[in-house]
C-alpha cells in the first residue's frame, strides 16, 4: 500500500505510519488547520504583552508605583484585557496581566504593582 503527503500528494518512502514528505509540508498543514484559531489567540497575547510591556515600563519603588488613567491609555494601555484579578479581605480589586497588576484609585489615578 503506498501512501502520500497529506500536504503535496508526494509518494512517502519510509516509515509505514509517515505522513508528511518533508518538515516544510507538514509545518503547512497544521498552518492551514489552525489558522483560525491561532489568529484569535495570537491577537489576544499581543495585547497582553503590549499591556504587560506597558505596566513594565514604569519604574517601581518597593514593588508598587501612581499613574494616571490618561498616561496608560496615552502609551496604549487596553483595560479590557488582563490575566487574572485579586481581590483582598477588604474588597480591594487589583487587575492583574501576569505578575504586573493595577489597581484603580481615587481621580483617575492607578497604582501600579508587583506580585512577589
Amino acid at each position: 500500500m503506498e501512501t502520500t503527503c497529506l500536504e503535496c500528494g508526494k509518494k512517502l518512502v519510509g516509515r509505514a505510519d509517515k505522513k508528511f514528505c518533508e518538515d516544510y509540508c507538514r509545518n503547512a498543514y497544521n498552518n492551514k488547520i489552525n489558522k483560525d484559531s491561532k489568529n484569535l489567540i495570537r491577537n489576544i497575547n499581543n495585547r497582553l504583552r503590549k499591556n504587560y510591556r506597558i505596566l513594565d515600563s514604569f519604574t517601581l519603588t518597593e514593588g508598587k508605583t501612581k499613574t494616571t488613567r490618561t498616561r496608560l491609555i496615552d502609551k496604549g494601555f487596553d483595560f479590557e484585557f488582563i490575566t487574572s484579578n485579586y481581590t483582598t479581605k477588604k474588597g480591594t480589586t487589583y487587575f492583574f496581566v501576569y505578575d504586573l497588576g493595577y489597581l484603580p484609585l481615587d481621580n483617575d489615578y492607578y497604582m501600579i504593582v508587583k506580585r512577589e
